[in-house]
């Protein structure tokens, strides 16, 4: 598949280096977004932060199969794949939650009885993978003129084990964080459209970390 195609041409280009441990409060890696790179699809995108790459391509609103028909909106779907190898367990959780995060925005009464399906390519994996699939998903959307509420981005924090928040962590950071937490926002208004978390935080960690990814989302909406 295209995607696939131009996964693999973007794994030859140079990327920059991780950064080094982050003090509380402090910017994300660099972020880029490319989009319409792909003929097939009917919107696509590149997006990354840091040594993480995402592609994504949209198709639809388009023709659905009559025992996957909707009949008062779009159906959607989500298809993630690794960089190597066939879709695990992780990717199948990661598709469940960037599939509601899109439902939530994507105006899918406007277009009933039809799909919209959304493929990510995961092109590097330098931590931070969710957040950046779902920004790749936005930016598609976006490039293939889906009616939206708004615009929605993805922000990953870590706690380390001293309690300071990281954002946008590498593998790394990842890997020595006590826990791990993923934002989905409302890029207009930065409500809350997903989360998801894991390990040990206390509710004042965990509205310190929705703070700042909601500091951070207006940014990534300037994007599109």
């Amino acid at each position: 598949m295209e995607i696939a195609k131009r996964a693999d041409a973007e794994l030859g280009a140079g990327t920059a280096a991780e950064p080094g441990p982050r003090s509380p409060g402090c910017s994300l890696r660099h972020f880029a977004c490319e989009q319409n790179l792909l003929s097939r699809p009917d919107g696509s995108a590149s997006f990354l932060q840091g040594d993480t790459s995402v592609l994504a391509g949209v198709y639809g609103p388009a023709e659905v199969k009559v025992s996957k028909e909707i009949f008062n909106k779009a159906t959607l779907e989500v298809i993630l794949r690794p960089k190597i190898g066939l879709p695990g367990v992780a990717e199948k959780s990661r598709e469940r939650l960037i599939r509601n995060t899109c439902e939530a925005v994507v105006l899918g009464a406007l277009h009933p009885r039809t799909s919209i399906t959304v493929v990510l390519q995961v092109v590097s994996d330098a931590g931070s993978l969710l957040a950046c699939c779902l920004n790749a998903a936005c930016m598609a959307l976006v490039d293939a003129g889906v009616p939206m509420r708004a615009l929605f981005c993805g922000v990953s924090c870590a706690l380390d084990s001293d309690g300071n928040l990281v954002l946008g962590p590498t593998t790394k950071q990842e890997k020595e964080a006590r826990a791990i937490l993923t934002f989905a926002l409302d890029s207009v208004e930065q409500k809350l459209l997903m989360s998801n978390t894991k390990g040990l935080y206390s509710d004042a960690e965990l509205q310190q970390c929705l703070a700042a990814a909601q500091d951070l989302s207006p940014g990534f909406g300037q994007l599109g």
